[in-house]
């Protein structure tokens, strides 16, 4: 057989399949190494030009909540948040402040360092604020005006009433709690509506504790409280013998007339059903609390503080199903896009398996990172077939040096001692190639083409005369 039939043999033969391994591509020398590496400066460029436009993990894992005053139910929020953000690895600060309007005003300060904060409705941003968000209502807030029974006969209604408008209680003096507070606002929103005049409103900016122990001790006749219910100092309230919850029976109207309340009714036997406290359904109203975010915070924070949300909000209560909060409601600003998405479609489904981080990296990289596998798949295809050929060259390239030793063998006047140490070198150089096992029968096939020449120059070495044998 020629050198020709089998280099046409050696090409019909179907590619071996080398696999990619490091010894595989130093073999292949350097072109498929700078392949590879191409490859892989792509995808580390493109990674790196994701990762800077999606940001999908926050630079920091600290978080700023505004809550309010001690003993509020505002504050009991915040801890109740502290420790299951703790477990997904998120650092929270509790900043206390005077009530719901501090707490928007420190989001409107852009050097407050405040990142979220509870929000009564009713309530808007200061002017020239930056963008803010709602992430939902969290949970209601009933308007809780507490009275002194003693102090009922100066109100001189017939005998054995109790008042049940607001307009009754103007001899009264009515603690309102401090200025910045919800309470304040919200009573005199009310007084303006149901015409109670301003002089019985008084402003304190003492502690709950301390406002509560003035109502008791009769320094005030009346205190009003927006607050959840399951605050402290409401419960406390509602079990004073010594103190009534107003019967506001214009609740109503009252929510009608101011778009941002609801009415409510506690109802009878709810605090104690035992004892049949109360012993009647009892009309209130009630604001809305909200969490509202600066609009820049991370998605990945927003999407754990609703879902944190509905952990702490998500059970009953007095006034609420279970499930029933938070709501998707933005209120005086527009629901943030991911809140949104959370409240359509629940969290993602990759939580299910992954934790929050990994599941949060991988469901915003995925529109980055299924076209570039897409756009990488059909070059990574090009480096097999590129080691496969530099592979094959590091045998084939010996067959133009044979080819050209077996073409001298047949000239006449040719130096044949010459042409054995030709072929003695080349079949030491061909010995030491270092080639993958699936290329080793190509090698083996080159060696066996390399004796076969050296036969024939053995024959033509033996049938000159004066010539000696190059070979053995």
């Amino acid at each position: 057989m020629t050198l020709r039939l089998a280099a046409r043999r050696l090409k019909d033969l179907p590619l071996p399949r080398v696999p990619l391994t490091p010894s595989a591509l130093r073999s292949a020398g350097l072109p498929a190494l700078a392949m590879v590496g191409l490859l892989l400066a792509v995808l580390a460029l493109a990674l790196w030009a994701a990762w800077r436009w999606l940001e999908p993990i926050p630079a920091s894992r600290r978080l700023v909540l505004a809550t309010g005053p001690g003993q509020s139910a505002y504050e009991a929020f915040g801890r109740r948040y502290q420790p299951l953000l703790a477990a997904q690895g998120v650092q929270i600060e509790l900043r206390p402040t005077g009530g719901a309007r501090d707490n928007l005003a420190l989001l409107g300060d852009a050097d407050s360092g405040v990142h979220a904060a509870f929000v009564q409705s009713g309530m808007a941003a200061p002017d020239g604020a930056p963008p803010l968000a709602s992430l939902g209502t969290v949970a209601l807030e009933p308007l809780w005006v507490f009275y002194r029974r003693a102090s009922v006969p100066a109100l001189r209604l017939p005998r054995r009433a109790a008042p049940t408008r607001l307009t009754q209680l103007a001899p009264w003096r009515i603690d309102i709690g401090a200025e910045g507070g919800g309470s304040a606002t919200l009573m005199r929103q009310l007084a303006s509506d149901q015409g109670l005049p301003p002089s019985s409103l008084v402003p304190r900016e003492s502690a709950a504790v301390q406002r509560v122990l003035a109502l008791v001790q009769g320094e005030v006749d009346a205190l009003a409280l927006v607050s959840a219910a399951d605050a402290p100092f409401v419960r406390y309230l509602l079990a004073t013998p010594e103190v009534a919850l107003l019967d506001f029976a214009q609740a109503q109207a009252a929510a009608r007339r101011l778009g941002h309340l609801q009415p409510l009714v506690m109802p009878r036997g709810v605090i104690d059903p035992a004892a049949d406290r109360p012993p009647r359904d009892l009309q209130m109203v009630a604001a809305t609390a909200s969490l509202v975010v600066r609009s820049d915070l991370h998605p990945a924070l927003m999407q754990l503080l609703v879902q944190t949300a509905q952990t702490v909000h998500g059970g009953s209560g007095w006034f609420q199903r279970e499930r029933e909060f938070p709501r998707p409601e933005g209120g005086a600003w527009d629901l943030a896009e991911t809140a949104e998405r959370h409240y359509r479609e629940g969290p993602p489904w990759l939580q299910r398996h992954l934790s929050f981080w990994l599941a949060t990296f991988v469901d915003r990289m995925w529109i980055v990172l299924l076209p570039l596998l897409a756009a990488l798949l059909p070059l990574s295809r090009l480096v097999p077939p590129l080691v496969t050929m530099r592979l094959r060259s590091r045998i084939y390239r010996w067959y133009a040096d044979l080819r050209q030793i077996e073409a001298a063998v047949e000239q006449p006047r040719t130096d044949l001692q010459d042409l054995a140490q030709r072929l003695d070198r080349l079949d030491h150089q061909t010995g030491r190639i270092a080639v993958p096992l699936p290329f080793t029968g190509e090698l083996y096939d080159l060696r066996a083409h390399i004796n076969l020449v050296r036969k024939r120059l053995q024959v033509r070495t033996a049938s000159a005369p004066g010539q000696e044998p190059g070979l053995p």
